[in-house]
């Protein structure tokens, strides 16, 4: 004999409200009595790990969803669950397929796409940044880092920096001194050995 979460037209007034409601005991029967019917629907669509993945999901949205549960207003549970899953099984493909096209053409439009000028261009902006980084964690204090951030690295004008870090413009001009001065000594100071 089928339990009550299976038969929704025969089964107490109260069970689509309890359904609802998200009570543990009949989403754990909806699981128990719905997980094959589900799996096979979304075989139809996917297989492997993608298929565990959008099944598992499909019951995930049910137990935690509200509004997923209050799309379903009566008659055969197992025929709703399988139309949601089909669909989210269908919307998983769609979605590797995108992914799948997108790294294809970035991998076609990068093979050859940084040799020459360009990719002298990319090292040396790599290489800018490799140096900012190493200035920031070995000499820039960090009561500093902000007005570096704002003046060196964003460009803005003393008058914008210091609206928007709240200083005065003195002191934003003396750390901004002081910020230069470390960057001339980073800099311009000989390698070691």
């Amino acid at each position: 004999m089928r339990p009550t979460a299976l038969a929704p037209d025969d089964s107490p007034p109260d069970w689509l409200a309890r359904f609802h409601a998200g009570e543990p005991a009949l989403l754990g029967e909806c699981y128990r009595a719905h997980f094959d019917a589900v799996s096979r629907a979304v075989g139809s669509v996917l297989t492997g790990a993608d298929r565990e993945t959008v099944v598992h999901d499909v019951f995930l949205r049910l137990v935690s969803q509200p509004s997923m549960r209050s799309g379903f207003q009566g008659g055969s549970l197992e025929a709703w669950l399988c139309v949601v899953a089909r669909r989210q099984a269908l919307d998983f493909a769609r979605s590797r397929a995108r992914e799948s096209a997108v790294v294809e053409r970035f991998a076609d439009e990068t093979s050859g796409a940084f040799s020459g000028p360009d990719a002298e261009r990319l090292e040396r902006r790599l290489e800018a940044q490799r140096q900012v980084e190493r200035f920031r964690k070995e000499r820039l204090p960090a009561k500093w880092a902000p007005v570096f951030e704002a003046i060196f690295l964003r460009g803005l004008s003393q008058r914008e920096a210091a609206a928007e870090l709240g200083l005065s413009r003195t002191t934003l001009a003396y750390q901004e001194l002081r910020v230069r001065h470390l960057l001339k000594k980073f800099f311009l100071a000989p390698e070691g050995p």
